[in-house]
């Protein structure tokens, strides 16, 4: 009985193994945010962000709302993905206990900005005006 007990218990840590892993290499990617820019197009903007969640148009101007997940860079994913392997591997998948939770905390920042378009449907302004409390600490690195 003892053995069968042991036996679960290891298969169990094995089918957790790699969550973690996963996960990070799941994460969003980092927008690319020079779109934003003064006098880029709307189709960029549009091409690396998405569709806006608001659009209307007032006086000639178009005003819209682009809210995303601000993900990771490649390096940042990669490392990020080897390190949760390596810590899988040297603690035999309890390592899950911590990683996997931690993947879900951090898993990008969710960001809302404003951005105005000149009759042209080039980029007039754009402004944050939202990013998650839980993200600040994200924001600083």
């Amino acid at each position: 009985m003892k053995k069968i007990i042991i036996v679960l218990g290891l298969a169990m840590l094995l089918s957790l193994q790699g969550c973690a892993a996963v996960m990070a290499s799941n994460q969003p990617h980092k927008k690319n945010l020079t779109v934003l820019e003064v006098g880029k197009h709307r189709n960029h903007v549009i091409s690396e962000l998405g569709a806006p969640v608001v659009s209307e148009t007032l006086n000639g101007e178009r005003k819209e709302i682009y809210t995303f997940q601000q993900g990771y860079s490649k390096a940042a994913r990669i490392s990020r993905t080897m390190w949760h392997t390596t810590a899988d591997i040297a603690t035999i998948g309890l390592w899950e206990i911590i990683g996997s939770p931690t993947e879900i905390y951090f898993n990008g920042q969710k960001l809302s900005y404003e951005v105005v378009f000149d009759a042209h449907d080039k980029v007039k302004s754009s402004q944050l005006i939202h990013t998650n409390v839980n993200d600040q600490a994200e924001l600083k690195q």
